[in-house]
C-alpha cells in the first residue's frame, strides 16, 4: 500500500506540494491527474526517495521514504517522466546491466530478460541497440528496466508522454496486464481519457494541492449539479421541446430537428427525473430514448481545475 501524510514540499514560499493525503491500496492502478507543474513529479520523486519532502512523510508497506530509503527501493520499480538510456548497449544488455545493479545472479538474469521483453513486445529487438528504438519502445524498455527486480509497486510519472496513438495503446495494454499479475501502479497522465478506462480510482492534483480524489464515477457524481439529458424521438421535436421548457429544472435546450435531437441541461434529483420521463409518456410525446450522457475524466478535469485556477 502507497500511503502519504501531510506530504509537503517547499521552495522558498513557494508550495510544489502542500499537505498531500492519499492512499492507493494494494493492487490497485491510482491515476494521478494534473497539468505540467502541478506536483506529480515532486510526489513520484519524493515516493522514489529521490527527494526529501520539507514536512510530512509517505509510506510504501509500512516503509518511511525518508527513513529506510533502502528498504523502500527494493519493493518500488520506477519510471521517470525523462530518463536516460545507454546508448551504446543492446536491449538485452541494457536490462542485463540494471539486472546485475540489483544482485540478480547471471543465471537468473539470462531466464528473466527474455521474459520481460516478451511482455513489453520487444522480444524482436533484444539485440538492438537502444540508440536504433524508437521513442515507444525506448519508453517500454525502461518499463521493463523498471520491472527488473519484480518490485510490488510500479510508480510511472508519465509513462505515455510523447508517444505516438499507437505507441499509447500499446502502453495501455501492458500496464493491464501489470494490473493483472497484481501489481500496484501509481501513474500520472494528462492523457485523461485513458486513465479513465485503466484506473480504479483518481487524484487531481493542481497547485501542489489534491483537490479531489475517488472513483471516477464518484468525482462525476460530486461535479454533476446539472446533468446533459439526451432525448430522441420518432418525429418532429417541437411538440417535446414545448414540454421540456415548462420543467422549473431544464435549462439550455439545444434542438436538432433534423436529427430529432433534443439536448438539455437538468439539475433535478434522479426522481424528479423520473417523474418528468413519466410524464412525458402520459403526454404521449413520440420519445424513442431518454438518456444521461456521460461526462468523461477530461471534462471533470477542466470543471474542478476551473474552480481552483479562479481562486
Amino acid at each position: 500500500m502507497i500511503e502519504t501524510v501531510g506530504l509537503t514540499k517547499k521552495y522558498g514560499s513557494f508550495y510544489a506540494l502542500k499537505d498531500l493525503n492519499l492512499t492507493v491500496e494494494d493492487g490497485t492502478v491510482f491515476g494521478f491527474v494534473g497539468a505540467n507543474g502541478a506536483g506529480k513529479s515532486t510526489t513520484f520523486s519524493i515516493l522514489a526517495t529521490l527527494l526529501q519532502p520539507t514536512a510530512g512523510d509517505a509510506f510504501i508497506n509500512g516503509q518511511s521514504v525518508t527513513k529506510h530509503a533502502h528498504e523502500v527501493r527494493k519493493q518500488i520499480g520506477y519510471m521517470p517522466d525523462f530518463f536516460g538510456v545507454y546508448d551504446q548497449l543492446k536491449a538485452n544488455e541494457y536490462l542485463d546491466f540494471y539486472g546485475a545493479s540489483y544482485g540478480l545472479k547471471p543465471k537468473e538474469r539470462e531466464v528473466l530478460i527474455p521474459k520481460l521483453l516478451e511482455l513489453v513486445n520487444l522480444e524482436q529487438k533484444r539485440y538492438e541497440y537502444v540508440d536504433f528504438l524508437s521513442r515507444g519502445m525506448k519508453q517500454r524498455l525502461c518499463l521493463a528496466r523498471a520491472l527488473i527486480h519484480d518490485p510490488k509497486i510500479l510508480i510511472l510519472d508519465e509513462p505515455a508522454s510523447g508517444l505516438d496513438p499507437r505507441a499509447r495503446v500499446e502502453m495501455r495494454d501492458i500496464l493491464k496486464e501489470l494490473k493483472a499479475m497484481g501489481k500496484t501502479i501509481l501513474i500520472s497522465s494528462h492523457i485523461l481519457p485513458e486513465l479513465a478506462e485503466m484506473c480504479d480510482s483518481i487524484g487531481v492534483i493542481d497547485s501542489g494541492e489534491l483537490i479531489a480524489q475517488g472513483s471516477v464515477a464518484e468525482i462525476q457524481a460530486q461535479l454533476q449539479s446539472e446533468k446533459m439529458l439526451r432525448v430522441k424521438t420518432a418525429g418532429p421535436t417541437r411538440e417535446a421541446v414545448l414540454f421540456f421548457e415548462n420543467d422549473p429544472f431544464i435549462s439550455k435546450i439545444v434542438e436538432s430537428p433534423e436529427k430529432q435531437l433534443i439536448q438539455f441541461l437538468y439539475r433535478g434529483t434522479e426522481e424528479d427525473q423520473l417523474k418528468l420521463l413519466q410524464k412525458a409518456i402520459e403526454r404521449q410525446l413520440p420519445i424513442l430514448s431518454f438518456s444521461e450522457e456521460e461526462t468523461d475524466l477530461e471534462d471533470v478535469f477542466m470543471a474542478i481545475t476551473k474552480g481552483v485556477e479562479s481562486k
